[in-house]
């Protein structure tokens, strides 16, 4: 008795099986890739090579989105601009308005990290150090944060000269957390925070149009 042939796999009785789906990658996959790599080493790690392999795909699944790396580095750059820049920006628009206010706003931009994010400012800033264009933007985006910070201490009462230090003080104290990683038990956090107002602000003054002492949550960060 012959045996009867198993279906082959052409069969009409069994499909061939479908190759899997090639990955799709969106151009937002890529800056985001790129993204981490720059934030965690720097811009010289931010390769097409490497983001490639990493992704298990060709270096002509990048070209299909970008024309070439520098095109990369400048959405990078774009998405600094969007987060780390463009609040400062909106804030030298405003009307004028309360110092306390516009120093609780600033201080807020930092401590809410949305949209500001501290690990791209500080990849940026050292990305800088290899560009003469970008130390330029770095250093006008610091000039502006500065001149925010300045500006809202003479809205509160202090003289000229007493609110630059101040606002250098404020600035140079927020970037170097940043800069040396600094971390802090959240209860120790929370208990030197008025401290951080009284240093930062001035002691209250109970006279009409004082300086206002900040709230625990609004100094520092």
């Amino acid at each position: 008795m012959v045996k009867p042939k198993r279906p082959s796999a052409s069969s009409p009785d069994k499909p061939p099986r479908s190759a899997a789906p090639r990955q799709t990658l969106s151009r937002e996959a890529w800056v985001a890739a790129a993204r981490k790599v720059l934030e965690k080493r720097g811009i010289a790690e931010v390769k097409i090579d490497r983001l490639a392999r990493r992704f298990r795909v060709t270096r002509g699944s990048f070209y299909f989105h970008f024309s070439s790396l520098k095109d990369l580095h400048d959405e990078l750059l774009q998405e600094w601009r969007r987060a780390n820049c463009a609040p400062f920006r909106a804030l030298r628009a405003t009307a004028e308005i309360d110092g306390y206010t516009l120093f609780s706003t600033i201080v807020h931009v930092w401590v809410d990290e949305d949209p500001f994010s501290p690990q791209l400012d500080l990849a940026v800033r050292d990305w800088a150090r290899t560009s003469r264009a970008l130390d330029k933007e770095v250093a006008e985006i610091d000039d502006l944060r500065i001149s925010l910070l300045e500006r809202a201490f003479r809205a509160m009462g202090y003289s000229a000269d007493e609110s630059i230090v101040r606002a250098r003080i404020t600035y140079f104290h927020q970037i170097g957390q940043y800069a040396i990683s600094f971390k802090e038990d959240p209860a120790q956090r929370k208990r030197y925070q008025p401290l951080f107002g009284q240093v930062l602000l001035g002691p209250l003054v109970e006279e009409p149009g004082a300086r206002k002492e900040p709230a625990a949550s609004d100094a520092g960060s």
